[in-house]
């Protein structure tokens, strides 16, 4: 059953399970007390902190938890005091840049006095610009806001502990309210009134290089890393450190990490140009979705698959890569099994379970009440099974893999050791510089697709067996010069072609498949994934 179906049945379920639209979906005002509200708006005496219930409005009776699932709705119904947030002192005084947010989100860049930039960020989410127009005012909508009580309001409190001890960038989020009709946010005045937010460091640029990040010189994001690592041949990614930062993501259940969740710190080891990953956005940690009959039928594989609940166990691995797989595909390639289960035990020892108490410490003592044990007992059986996660992992990248070139020349050799490992070997032609490696089992992976990119790119494939893996040659733009020397006795033609036919000179061989067409779109190739 495709995805669409499964959101057909979803959306079906909704007539049979809702009742009437609510028009005012969400509570007034998170503040607990109605006089804070009133001496806020007065400024006749100064209030520093208030106690706010973040999502009140996500409570709900037995009936409608039992189909659509509790999820963390006592947790967004617990008071929790938190500072009033202002302008002219938070982080010694702080300025807008500019409005952000995606869809669901209300967010702010600030800037202090040096430059470095915060984001403010709104702790409740709307999902309304994600339906079509047509949907905004029925009780689509409502379901979908109601949904948001799957999230952890507060999980990303848990993480900083944790991520230092793991060695991975990150920020340290805060809790702040701001107040009715706060002045100082100018023209966003009435968007960000009277609401909970996270204020957290933003790392965007070369302002907000921390002495954490070392000796990098430069902050950018996945649009420009990927595009600088196709356009030249001496820009990398630190495949290692996505891999740790990646294995990280599973152990606290984020199964949103997509390109766009994600900025890099630059370094210029040895002249060339290095990129290292720093993650952001941590809204889906410890998600909880499918504790509800209807939520729990629609997370099957058949529908919307990465709706992942945090559980003891690692219950659907594939399920947390859906999201991630554009950038997994083309920041992991290089990564061993090996390499991973390393990575693993890197983590396990790392992130004990005194970082783990440490980190769930940090929620609110309301909240910790209610959720903090059973937090920490998931994290630390999530942790010891980390290895298997990680193999995994590996064996679901392993079976397709990418193996992509540059838009200068480029020399890719493919060598059929034996019938169970194929070598891949890329050179950049200014210095033959080997800058992939990588030997694959062929019982692991079916497919290695070579991209070529742009310029005069060179493909040998060599060596003699019974049974191989298929190779994709992809050349890409450019007069193309493909030789292939292997043979494969069983199981077909391994090795196919596509590219151009004018300018492409192959000598094919007994395993070659010449899928050559008149056609440039058969050379395509996405770069940035937005």
């Amino acid at each position: 059953m495709n995805i669409r179906l499964g959101h057909f049945l979803f959306l079906l379920a909704t007539l049979l399970f809702t009742g009437c639209i609510r028009k005012n979906f969400y509570a007034k005002t998170p503040l607990v007390n109605r006089e804070t509200r009133q001496q806020l708006e007065s400024n006749l005496s100064p209030v520093d902190s208030v106690t706010v219930q973040a999502g009140k409005h996500y409570k709900r009776g037995f009936v409608h938890r039992l189909f659509w699932g509790t999820h963390y709705r006592p947790l967004w119904a617990a008071p929790v005091t938190i500072p009033v947030f202002d302008m002219a002192t938070a982080k010694g005084g702080l300025k807008i840049e500019k409005l952000g947010g995606g869809f669901q989100t209300t967010s702010l860049t600030l800037a202090d006095k040096n430059g470095f930039t915060y984001a403010l960020r709104s702790l409740d989410k709307d999902p309304a610009e994600v339906l079509p127009k047509v949907w905004r005012k029925t009780f689509v909508l409502n379901i979908l806001r109601d949904q948001t009580s799957a999230i952890n309001p507060y999980g990303a409190q848990v993480l900083p502990p944790l991520a230092e001890a793991a060695g991975i960038p990150h920020s340290s989020p805060e809790l702040v309210y701001v107040r009715p009709n706060d002045s100082s946010f100018g023209e966003h005045k009435d968007r960000f009134s009277d609401k909970v937010f996270a204020l957290e460091e933003k790392f965007n640029d070369e302002r907000t290089i921390t002495p954490a990040l070392g000796n990098a010189i430069d902050i950018v994001g996945s649009g420009k890393v990927l595009n600088k690592r196709y356009e030249d041949d001496d820009h990398f990614i630190d495949q290692l450190a996505f891999a740790k930062a990646r294995l990280f993501d599973l152990l606290v259940n984020d199964w949103d990490r997509h390109e766009g969740q994600w900025e890099w710190a630059k370094y210029e080891p040895n002249g060339e140009n290095l990129y290292r990953p720093i993650p952001k956005d941590r809204d889906n940690v410890f998600y909880r979705f499918q504790d509800g009959i209807i939520p729990w039928i629609f997370s099957r594989n058949w529908a919307i698959r990465k709706f992942e609940s945090f559980d003891d166990e690692f219950n659907d691995v594939k399920a947390l890569m859906i999201n991630s797989e554009f950038i997994d595909q083309r920041a992991l390639s290089q990564v061993t099994r090996t390499q991973f289960d390393s990575l693993a035990k890197v983590l396990q020892q790392a992130i004990t379970d005194d970082v783990i108490a440490k980190g769930v410490q940090n929620y609110p003592a309301s909240v910790y009440k209610l959720e903090g044990e059973t937090t920490k007992r998931k994290l630390i059986n999530r942790r010891d099974k980390l290895h298997e996660a990680a193999d995994k992992f590996y064996e679901i990248l392993a079976k397709e893999v990418l193996v992509v070139g540059t838009d200068l020349e480029d020399r890719f050799e493919v060598n059929r050791l034996n019938d169970e490992k194929t070598e891949v070997i890329v050179k950049r032609k200014s210095d033959d510089k080997v800058v992939y490696r990588r030997t694959f089992i062929r019982s692991e992976t079916e497919l290695i697709t070579l991209h070529g990119l742009a310029e005069d790119d060179k493909f040998k494939i060599n060596g003699k067996v019974n049974r191989g893996i298929k190779i994709k040659i992809v050349g890409g733009r450019g007069e193309d010069e493909i030789e292939d020397k292997s043979e494969v006795k069983r199981g077909g033609k391994k090795t196919w072609v596509y590219d151009t036919a004018r300018g492409t000179e192959l000598e094919a061989g007994p395993t070659t498949k010449d899928k050559r067409k008149n056609d440039v779109r058969i050379h395509a190739f996405d770069r940035e994934g937005f």
